[in-house]
């Protein structure tokens, strides 16, 4: 049998009231059409079970009540003997009336063998018992007074759940229980048994692990029941289960096509596969995969529909989120490369190299630079090393505080100050004392070191040491500091300071390495022990070339996790 899909939430809601109303049509002809008796035992329906029994005959073979406390052909007897087949504990229970004509107390007059909790005793072990009595925490829990209204009229108790507490032996003991209970005659048969049985607990476990639910809806009766799983998916009290009609009034809007094919197979008597349906419950958004199944009645058209539900929001809110952080993380890493090469064309700007004059004049130049944040690209530290027009090299390293954008703006600011202070031809002393006193001028300035010096014709080296450390050279495979007796504070740190040059002189095959002091430092180490470290490096690669030695430095696994930017100018005399 085949349905026409519906266009919109209406027509499939009614769809499905159609073919519940035909089912229920069908069914209702089937059940009043007469049919002849079959011979055999007459069979009693449950409810004829619980009425009085009929007369037994006399003689020697009287019937005889379960209870043992009623006279064969009594009222009450049917129902005693019904109890050993209800599957929960049971009780038939007297009324206890006080003076007033209202109920005090119960007695137990029969009971099953069925315990609902290992510490209660079967009720059959507590008949001629008062309940309260046998059951102590009646009271307080308010399950003496509503058997008392089921004996006043006030209708059958179905379901409550009472959480019944007792002390014993010096213990407490609790155990939720769910009563029912009913008036019969005169007296009251109650049944309980554990809210949630182990292998319940288990069950719901697994399905709050595994994200599933599951649900029943009976097209005949129009009962709905749903697992503690669905109710959970579907933030619903599990005894206010939705019905088909208002699962239909939580689809979005995009999933009413297949939802309607889902559904209408399942009515159909098929059994479609997992199908991924979105509904919206309390203003979220839940994705769910559903599984139906229909189970057929005696004319084999479905009476019911079983629903299965695997919960995937938490899924699709981790996959989104993964992909929300893919998608900034490849954000940020286009980012960082753009930022990579605007720093890779500033340093080049800043920071040339090489120079083809430098190797006229017999210098042999390399240079390197590795910042502190692998990121940076470019940081604080800095060095000059070009010809000047009055025919003396200028050589120069720095080190401005911090490290970012804004240690690169200042870096950029004493570069260019040493290079305009260098074109007038003064000593190194007088430019470095010029560029102390542009610092100390500047209160949004910081500190910074500095070494600046000339390399004259006469291959002469006058330099000027601002707080930074000294140079180290190269000469017959041995490396060592300059000496200097002349070394002044850092820039920008007392002002007016006059800073004093100092001469070494040079000779052919030696090799200058100026450098920065994150080439030296180490955290919880003397800085002379760096020093000594470097220089070390430096005579054992003493026959390489500039760029190579520079690079083997780097390289040597004793300068591995600088902690700050570290910047190398190697010069070599030719």
């Amino acid at each position: 049998m085949g349905f026409p899909l519906p266009d919109t939430v209406e027509e499939l809601k009614a769809l499905i009231g159609d073919e519940v109303s035909s089912l229920r049509s069908a069914v209702r002809r089937t059940a009043d059409r007469p049919t002849a008796p079959s011979p055999g035992p007459e069979v009693t329906a449950p409810v004829q079970a619980l009425a009085p029994a009929p007369e037994p005959p006399r003689g020697d073979t009287e019937a005889t009540c379960l209870c043992g406390t009623h006279d064969p052909g009594a009222a009450g007897t049917g129902t005693c003997a019904v109890l050993h087949a209800i599957p929960a504990s049971a009780v038939l229970l007297e009324p206890l009336h006080d003076e007033t004509g209202a109920v005090r107390d119960f007695r137990i007059v029969a009971g099953n063998r069925i315990r609902s909790a290992d510490w209660l005793e079967a009720p059959d072990r507590q008949v001629g018992q008062r309940f309260l009595e046998a059951r102590p925490g009646a009271a307080a829990s308010g399950l003496l007074a509503a058997l008392a209204d089921v004996v006043a009229g006030g209708g059958p108790l179905e379901g409550r759940v009472v959480d019944y507490t007792e002390q014993r032996l010096g213990r407490l003991h609790r155990a939720p229980l769910l009563y029912s209970a009913a008036r019969c005659g005169e007296q009251v048969l109650a049944t309980w048994r554990p809210v949630q049985s182990q292998t319940e607990l288990m069950t719901i476990d697994a399905q709050y692990l595994a994200s599933l639910g599951w649900g029943n809806w009976d097209l005949l009766s129009g009962k709905v029941t749903w697992s503690e799983g669905l109710s959970r998916i579907f933030h619903s009290e599990i005894r206010m289960p939705w019905t088909l009609e208002q699962l239909c009034d939580a689809l979005l809007p995009g999933d009413l096509t297949a939802f309607s094919e889902f559904l209408t197979s399942v009515l159909a008597g098929e059994e479609p596969a997992w199908t991924r349906i979105r509904f919206r419950v309390l203003g979220e958004v839940r994705t769910l995969d559903l599984l139906g199944r229909p189970v057929a009645g005696t004319d084999g058209r479905p009476w019911a529909v079983n629903l299965v539900a695997r919960d995937l929001t938490p899924q699709i809110r981790s996959r989104r989120r993964i992909a929300e952080t893919e998608r900034e993380s490849d954000r940020l890493r286009r980012q960082e490369q753009a930022e990579r090469r605007v720093a890779d064309a500033l340093r080049e700007a800043l920071l040339p190299t090489h120079s083809e004059a430098l190797a006229a004049v017999g210098l042999t130049v390399a240079a390197s630079y590795r910042p502190a944040e692998p990121d940076a690209a470019v940081g604080g530290d800095w060095y000059k090393c070009r010809l000047l027009p009055d025919g003396r090299v200028l050589v120069a390293i720095g080190d401005a505080a911090g490290h970012g954008l804004d240690a690169v703006a200042r870096m950029s600011q004493q570069r260019h100050a040493l290079a305009g202070l260098a074109q007038t031809g003064a000593s190194a002393g007088e430019i470095t004392t010029w560029l102390n006193d542009l610092l100390c001028g500047d209160p949004t300035e910081q500190t910074a070191t500095v070494v600046t010096g000339h390399i004259d014709e006469a291959r002469e080296l006058h330099w000027a040491d601002a707080g930074h450390p000294a140079p180290l050279l190269l000469r017959d495979g041995r490396a060592r500091p300059l000496r200097t007796s002349e070394r002044g504070p850092l820039l920008g740190a007392l002002p007016g300071y006059a800073y004093e040059t100092t001469k070494t002189p040079l000779r052919r095959g030696d090799v200058l390495l100026l450098y920065t002091d994150g080439m030296v430092e180490r955290r919880g180490e003397d800085v002379t022990l760096g020093i000594d470290r470097l220089a070390d490096l430096l005579a054992r690669h003493a026959d390489a070339a500039p760029r190579e030695l520079v690079d083997r430095i780097l390289a040597d696994p004793e300068q591995s996790g600088l902690e700050d930017d570290a910047c190398m100018l190697a010069i070599r005399l030719d």
